[in-house]
Protein backbone atom coordinates (compact mmCIF):
# COMPACT_ATOMS: atom_id res chain seq x y z
CA UNK A 1 0.00 0.00 0.00
CA UNK A 2 1.47 3.41 -0.94
CA UNK A 3 2.25 5.48 2.16
CA UNK A 4 0.00 8.30 0.92
CA UNK A 5 -2.98 5.97 0.58
CA UNK A 6 -4.06 4.90 4.02
CA UNK A 7 -7.25 3.93 5.78
CA UNK A 8 -8.30 6.74 8.09
CA UNK A 9 -10.64 5.27 10.75
CA UNK A 10 -13.10 7.49 12.55
CA UNK A 11 -11.95 7.52 16.19
CA UNK A 12 -15.51 8.09 17.39
CA UNK A 13 -16.84 4.86 15.85
CA UNK A 14 -17.48 1.85 18.12
CA UNK A 15 -14.51 -0.50 18.23
CA UNK A 16 -16.06 -3.35 16.20
CA UNK A 17 -17.21 -1.07 13.40
CA UNK A 18 -14.00 0.94 13.40
CA UNK A 19 -11.72 -2.10 13.35
CA UNK A 20 -13.71 -3.86 10.62
CA UNK A 21 -13.89 -0.72 8.51
CA UNK A 22 -10.10 -0.34 8.79
CA UNK A 23 -9.66 -3.97 7.70
CA UNK A 24 -11.99 -3.50 4.72
CA UNK A 25 -10.18 -0.32 3.70
CA UNK A 26 -6.85 -2.12 3.79
CA UNK A 27 -8.17 -4.96 1.62
CA UNK A 28 -9.49 -2.51 -1.00
CA UNK A 29 -6.28 -0.48 -1.02
CA UNK A 30 -4.14 -3.57 -1.42
CA UNK A 31 -6.15 -5.06 -4.28
CA UNK A 32 -7.35 -2.20 -6.49
CA UNK A 33 -4.66 -0.67 -8.67
CA UNK A 34 -4.44 2.92 -9.87
CA UNK A 35 -6.71 3.37 -12.86
CA UNK A 36 -9.62 5.33 -14.29
CA UNK A 37 -11.94 5.23 -11.29
CA UNK A 38 -14.14 2.39 -12.60
CA UNK A 39 -15.10 -0.30 -10.07
CA UNK A 40 -12.90 -3.36 -9.84
CA UNK A 41 -14.97 -6.52 -10.36
CA UNK A 42 -12.96 -9.63 -9.45
CA UNK A 43 -13.77 -12.35 -12.01
CA UNK A 44 -13.50 -15.04 -9.36
CA UNK A 45 -16.32 -13.40 -7.39
CA UNK A 46 -19.05 -12.19 -9.79
CA UNK A 47 -21.26 -9.41 -8.47
CA UNK A 48 -18.65 -7.97 -6.12
CA UNK A 49 -17.35 -4.46 -6.82
CA UNK A 50 -14.67 -2.35 -5.13
CA UNK A 51 -13.82 1.26 -5.84
CA UNK A 52 -11.34 3.93 -4.81
CA UNK A 53 -11.27 7.58 -5.87
CA UNK A 54 -8.43 9.98 -5.11
CA UNK A 55 -10.32 13.11 -6.14
CA UNK A 56 -13.92 14.34 -6.10
CA UNK A 57 -16.19 13.41 -8.99
CA UNK A 58 -19.23 15.65 -9.16
CA UNK A 59 -21.28 14.64 -12.20
CA UNK A 60 -21.34 10.93 -12.95
CA UNK A 61 -24.34 9.29 -14.60
CA UNK A 62 -24.76 5.55 -14.30
CA UNK A 63 -27.33 2.83 -13.81
CA UNK A 64 -27.35 1.19 -10.41
CA UNK A 65 -28.32 -2.45 -10.72
CA UNK A 66 -30.01 -4.12 -7.75
CA UNK A 67 -27.26 -4.06 -5.16
CA UNK A 68 -26.16 -3.13 -1.66
CA UNK A 69 -23.37 -0.55 -1.51
CA UNK A 70 -21.23 0.35 1.50
CA UNK A 71 -18.95 3.35 1.82
CA UNK A 72 -15.88 2.25 3.73
CA UNK A 73 -14.36 5.72 3.74
CA UNK A 74 -15.92 8.99 2.60
CA UNK A 75 -19.39 10.11 1.55
CA UNK A 76 -21.58 10.24 -1.54
CA UNK A 77 -24.55 12.07 -2.97
CA UNK A 78 -26.99 10.27 -5.26
CA UNK A 79 -29.61 12.07 -7.34
CA UNK A 80 -32.60 9.89 -8.24
CA UNK A 81 -34.94 11.87 -10.45
CA UNK A 82 -35.18 15.21 -8.66
CA UNK A 83 -34.52 13.75 -5.20
CA UNK A 84 -31.16 13.74 -3.44
CA UNK A 85 -29.98 10.98 -1.13
CA UNK A 86 -26.76 11.47 0.86
CA UNK A 87 -25.03 8.66 2.74
CA UNK A 88 -21.67 7.86 4.27
CA UNK A 89 -19.80 5.32 6.36
CA UNK A 90 -22.64 4.75 8.84
CA UNK A 91 -25.31 3.95 6.21
CA UNK A 92 -25.52 1.37 3.43
CA UNK A 93 -27.46 2.00 0.24
CA UNK A 94 -29.84 -0.46 -1.37
CA UNK A 95 -30.99 -0.16 -4.97
CA UNK A 96 -33.77 -2.69 -5.33
CA UNK A 97 -34.12 -2.37 -9.11
CA UNK A 98 -32.19 -0.92 -12.06
CA UNK A 99 -32.10 2.85 -11.50
CA UNK A 100 -30.44 5.58 -13.59
CA UNK A 101 -28.83 8.07 -11.21
CA UNK A 102 -26.42 11.00 -11.06
CA UNK A 103 -23.78 10.69 -8.35
CA UNK A 104 -21.18 12.90 -6.71
CA UNK A 105 -18.26 11.95 -4.49
CA UNK A 106 -17.68 15.23 -2.69
CA UNK A 107 -14.51 14.51 -0.70
CA UNK A 108 -11.61 12.37 -1.85
CA UNK A 109 -7.85 12.82 -1.90
CA UNK A 110 -4.69 10.67 -2.18
CA UNK A 111 -4.26 11.06 1.59
CA UNK A 112 -7.85 10.07 2.38
CA UNK A 113 -9.35 8.33 -0.66
CA UNK A 114 -12.98 7.49 -1.12
CA UNK A 115 -13.40 3.71 -0.69
CA UNK A 116 -16.47 1.63 -1.40
CA UNK A 117 -17.66 -1.93 -1.85
CA UNK A 118 -20.89 -3.24 -3.37
CA UNK A 119 -22.58 -6.59 -3.96
CA UNK A 120 -25.26 -7.39 -6.52
CA UNK A 121 -28.49 -8.58 -4.89
CA UNK A 122 -29.66 -12.12 -5.60
CA UNK A 123 -33.47 -12.21 -5.57
CA UNK A 124 -33.55 -16.01 -5.49
CA UNK A 125 -31.47 -15.90 -2.33
CA UNK A 126 -33.79 -13.30 -0.83
CA UNK A 127 -36.89 -15.36 -1.68
CA UNK A 128 -35.31 -18.47 -0.17
CA UNK A 129 -34.44 -16.64 3.03
CA UNK A 130 -37.93 -15.18 3.30
CA UNK A 131 -39.31 -18.72 3.40
CA UNK A 132 -36.88 -19.81 6.11
CA UNK A 133 -36.83 -16.75 8.36
CA UNK A 134 -39.39 -16.34 11.11
CA UNK A 135 -42.15 -13.84 10.31
CA UNK A 136 -40.82 -10.31 10.51
CA UNK A 137 -42.17 -7.96 13.13
CA UNK A 138 -44.82 -5.72 11.58
CA UNK A 139 -43.13 -2.72 10.02
CA UNK A 140 -45.05 -0.24 7.95
CA UNK A 141 -43.69 0.24 4.45
CA UNK A 142 -45.56 2.57 2.16
CA UNK A 143 -46.36 0.77 -1.09
CA UNK A 144 -45.06 3.81 -2.95
CA UNK A 145 -41.70 3.96 -1.18
CA UNK A 146 -38.67 4.63 -3.36
CA UNK A 147 -36.77 1.70 -4.85
CA UNK A 148 -33.57 3.19 -3.43
CA UNK A 149 -33.08 3.55 0.30
CA UNK A 150 -30.48 3.41 3.05
CA UNK A 151 -30.09 1.51 6.30
CA UNK A 152 -27.83 1.61 9.33
CA UNK A 153 -24.55 -0.29 8.96
CA UNK A 154 -24.12 -2.90 11.69
CA UNK A 155 -20.97 -4.69 12.81
CA UNK A 156 -22.21 -8.15 11.64
CA UNK A 157 -22.98 -6.81 8.14
CA UNK A 158 -19.61 -5.07 7.88
CA UNK A 159 -17.80 -8.17 9.18
CA UNK A 160 -19.51 -10.35 6.58
CA UNK A 161 -18.22 -8.06 3.82
CA UNK A 162 -14.75 -8.18 5.35
CA UNK A 163 -14.77 -11.99 5.31
CA UNK A 164 -16.01 -11.99 1.71
CA UNK A 165 -13.12 -9.78 0.58
CA UNK A 166 -10.68 -11.87 2.63
CA UNK A 167 -11.56 -14.87 0.44
CA UNK A 168 -9.93 -13.14 -2.52
CA UNK A 169 -6.63 -14.07 -0.86
CA UNK A 170 -7.83 -17.68 -0.43
CA UNK A 171 -9.06 -18.63 -3.92
CA UNK A 172 -9.29 -22.33 -3.10
CA UNK A 173 -12.03 -21.57 -0.56
CA UNK A 174 -14.17 -19.22 -2.67
CA UNK A 175 -16.38 -21.88 -4.26
CA UNK A 176 -17.49 -23.25 -0.89
CA UNK A 177 -17.40 -20.27 1.45
CA UNK A 178 -18.40 -17.31 -0.76
CA UNK A 179 -22.01 -18.53 -1.25
CA UNK A 180 -22.38 -18.90 2.52
CA UNK A 181 -21.12 -15.37 3.19
CA UNK A 182 -23.28 -13.93 0.41
CA UNK A 183 -26.29 -15.62 1.99
CA UNK A 184 -25.38 -14.13 5.35
CA UNK A 185 -25.17 -10.65 3.81
CA UNK A 186 -28.64 -11.06 2.31
CA UNK A 187 -29.91 -12.30 5.67
CA UNK A 188 -28.44 -9.27 7.47
CA UNK A 189 -30.15 -6.97 4.99
CA UNK A 190 -33.52 -8.69 5.36
CA UNK A 191 -33.20 -8.56 9.14
CA UNK A 192 -32.09 -4.93 9.07
CA UNK A 193 -33.61 -1.51 8.60
CA UNK A 194 -34.27 -1.88 4.86
CA UNK A 195 -35.53 -5.46 5.09
CA UNK A 196 -39.20 -4.59 4.77
CA UNK A 197 -38.54 -2.77 1.52
CA UNK A 198 -36.69 -5.78 0.09
CA UNK A 199 -39.52 -8.10 1.11
CA UNK A 200 -42.03 -5.91 -0.71
CA UNK A 201 -40.05 -5.85 -3.96
CA UNK A 202 -39.41 -9.61 -3.78
CA UNK A 203 -43.04 -10.58 -3.14
CA UNK A 204 -44.50 -11.63 -6.48
CA UNK A 205 -48.06 -10.37 -6.07
CA UNK A 206 -47.16 -6.79 -5.12
CA UNK A 207 -47.36 -3.86 -7.50
CA UNK A 208 -43.75 -2.99 -6.65
CA UNK A 209 -42.67 -6.39 -7.95
CA UNK A 210 -44.69 -5.93 -11.14
CA UNK A 211 -43.14 -2.52 -11.80
CA UNK A 212 -39.68 -4.00 -11.15
CA UNK A 213 -40.34 -6.54 -13.90
CA UNK A 214 -41.45 -3.77 -16.26
CA UNK A 215 -38.29 -1.82 -15.48
CA UNK A 216 -36.18 -4.87 -16.33
CA UNK A 217 -37.92 -5.02 -19.73
CA UNK A 218 -37.35 -1.30 -20.28
CA UNK A 219 -33.66 -1.65 -19.45
CA UNK A 220 -33.25 -4.51 -21.90
CA UNK A 221 -34.87 -2.54 -24.77
CA UNK A 222 -34.29 1.12 -23.92
CA UNK A 223 -33.24 1.99 -27.51
CA UNK A 224 -36.63 0.89 -28.85
CA UNK A 225 -39.71 3.16 -28.95
CA UNK A 226 -41.35 3.32 -25.53
CA UNK A 227 -44.68 1.49 -25.39
CA UNK A 228 -46.02 2.40 -21.98
CA UNK A 229 -49.42 0.82 -22.65
CA UNK A 230 -47.76 -2.56 -23.23
CA UNK A 231 -45.69 -2.25 -20.04
CA UNK A 232 -48.82 -1.35 -18.07
CA UNK A 233 -50.74 -4.25 -19.57
CA UNK A 234 -47.93 -6.72 -18.81
CA UNK A 235 -47.94 -5.39 -15.22
CA UNK A 236 -51.72 -5.97 -14.95
CA UNK A 237 -52.31 -2.29 -14.24
CA UNK A 238 -54.22 0.53 -15.85
CA UNK A 239 -52.07 3.16 -17.56
CA UNK A 240 -52.65 5.73 -14.80
CA UNK A 241 -51.94 3.22 -12.02
CA UNK A 242 -48.75 2.07 -13.73
CA UNK A 243 -47.57 5.67 -14.14
CA UNK A 244 -48.27 6.35 -10.48
CA UNK A 245 -46.36 3.34 -9.14
CA UNK A 246 -43.50 3.74 -11.62
CA UNK A 247 -42.87 7.32 -10.57
CA UNK A 248 -43.33 6.50 -6.90
CA UNK A 249 -40.57 3.88 -7.09
CA UNK A 250 -38.11 5.66 -9.37
CA UNK A 251 -38.92 9.40 -8.88
CA UNK A 252 -39.25 9.54 -12.68
CA UNK A 253 -41.87 8.97 -15.33
CA UNK A 254 -41.23 6.05 -17.71
CA UNK A 255 -40.22 8.56 -20.41
CA UNK A 256 -37.76 10.34 -18.10
CA UNK A 257 -36.36 6.97 -17.03
CA UNK A 258 -35.79 5.85 -20.63
CA UNK A 259 -34.23 9.23 -21.49
CA UNK A 260 -31.66 8.93 -18.69
CA UNK A 261 -30.79 5.38 -19.77
CA UNK A 262 -30.29 6.52 -23.36
CA UNK A 263 -28.20 9.57 -22.51
CA UNK A 264 -25.98 7.69 -20.05
CA UNK A 265 -25.31 4.99 -22.65
CA UNK A 266 -24.63 7.60 -25.33
CA UNK A 267 -22.08 9.27 -23.07
CA UNK A 268 -20.40 5.92 -22.47
CA UNK A 269 -20.26 5.20 -26.20
CA UNK A 270 -18.65 8.56 -26.96
CA UNK A 271 -16.10 8.12 -24.18
CA UNK A 272 -15.17 4.46 -24.44
CA UNK A 273 -15.80 3.72 -28.13
CA UNK A 274 -15.04 7.24 -29.39
CA UNK A 275 -18.08 7.43 -31.66
CA UNK A 276 -19.38 10.85 -32.67
CA UNK A 277 -22.50 12.39 -31.17
CA UNK A 278 -24.76 11.59 -34.14
CA UNK A 279 -23.73 7.93 -34.14
CA UNK A 280 -24.21 7.64 -30.38
CA UNK A 281 -27.64 9.29 -30.63
CA UNK A 282 -28.76 6.86 -33.34
CA UNK A 283 -27.47 3.81 -31.48
CA UNK A 284 -29.41 4.64 -28.31
CA UNK A 285 -32.67 5.31 -30.15
CA UNK A 286 -32.75 9.00 -31.05
CA UNK A 287 -33.95 9.94 -34.52
CA UNK A 288 -33.20 13.65 -34.19
CA UNK A 289 -29.59 14.75 -33.43
CA UNK A 290 -30.83 18.19 -32.38
CA UNK A 291 -33.24 16.68 -29.84
CA UNK A 292 -30.43 14.46 -28.56
CA UNK A 293 -28.13 17.46 -28.14
CA UNK A 294 -30.80 19.47 -26.29
CA UNK A 295 -31.62 16.66 -23.88
CA UNK A 296 -27.95 15.78 -23.39
CA UNK A 297 -27.15 19.36 -22.46
CA UNK A 298 -30.08 19.48 -20.06
CA UNK A 299 -28.81 16.41 -18.21
CA UNK A 300 -25.04 16.93 -18.31
CA UNK A 301 -24.83 20.73 -18.41
CA UNK A 302 -23.01 20.96 -21.77
CA UNK A 303 -23.55 19.80 -25.37
CA UNK A 304 -22.08 16.38 -26.22
CA UNK A 305 -18.85 17.50 -27.90
CA UNK A 306 -17.98 20.00 -25.17
CA UNK A 307 -18.86 17.60 -22.35
CA UNK A 308 -16.77 14.73 -23.76
CA UNK A 309 -13.83 17.03 -24.53
CA UNK A 310 -13.90 18.35 -20.98
CA UNK A 311 -13.87 14.85 -19.51
CA UNK A 312 -10.92 13.81 -21.66
CA UNK A 313 -8.91 16.89 -20.73
CA UNK A 314 -9.57 16.52 -17.01
CA UNK A 315 -7.03 14.60 -14.89
CA UNK A 316 -8.02 10.95 -14.65
CA UNK A 317 -9.35 10.03 -11.20
CA UNK A 318 -6.97 7.62 -9.54
CA UNK A 319 -8.03 4.49 -7.74
CA UNK A 320 -6.18 1.81 -5.85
Amino acid sequence: MPPSAQAMPDPSAPDALRDTRTSLARRILERVEVGDGAPLQPPEMPGLMMIRLDQPILNTCSVYEPCVALIVQGGKRVLLGDETLTYGEDRYLIASMDLPVKTAVMQASPERPYLGVALRLDWREIASLMLEMPPAAPRKVEPDSRAMTTGAVTAPLLQAFDRLLALLDQPDHIAVLAPLIRREIHYRLLAGEAGARLRQIATVDTQSHQVARAIAQLNARFAEPLRIEALARDSSMSLSTFHHHFKALTAMSPLQYQKQLRLAEARRLMLSERVDASTAAFRVGYESPSQFSREYRRLFGAPPSKDIAGIRLAPAPARV
